[in-house]
């Protein structure tokens, strides 16, 4: 028996019709990634750790994910170093200061989509101390 197939309908060979149930809507490509897997431009904000008070400021995020990107504690400092990248479905942040008194201390975070937080390890090249900490997205 042949059978063509229209859409969500089914016709046989000799004019009988039944149901297929609804076709398959195709998804755009990457749009199950984009839910799961931010962009890097969803770093672009004002992030500021509740311990402190120490604020990092991202104003964009190129394409090889080089951050334009500042410090305060509170007066502002320069990065030498503020980059993001994927490592699988985890965007990784990484800032270095050597403005006085810091003089090589990092930042290494992970954003946590969930928390709309960055979270990680700041290492105090002085004092060669490191802390776990978390700065939360400004509103």
């Amino acid at each position: 028996m042949r059978c063509l197939q229209i859409g969500a309908v089914a016709l046989l060979a000799g004019g009988a019709a039944f149901a297929q149930g609804p076709a398959p809507i195709p998804s755009a490509p990457g749009a199950a990634a984009s839910v799961s897997q931010p962009t890097l431009a969803v770093l672009v904000g004002r992030w500021v750790r509740p311990d402190g008070g120490y604020v990092i400021s991202i104003k964009a995020v190129d394409a090889d994910g080089k951050l334009d990107a500042s410090y305060a504690n509170p007066n502002p400092l320069p990065f030498y170093t503020a980059e993001a990248a994927r490592d699988g479905g985890a965007v990784r942040l990484f800032f270095e200061l050597r403005a006085g008194g810091y003089n090589g201390s990092t930042y290494k975070l992970t954003y946590d989509q969930a928390r709309d937080q960055l979270r990680g390890v700041y290492y105090q090249a002085v004092a060669k101390q490191q802390f776990e900490v978390a700065f939360a997205r400004a509103r």
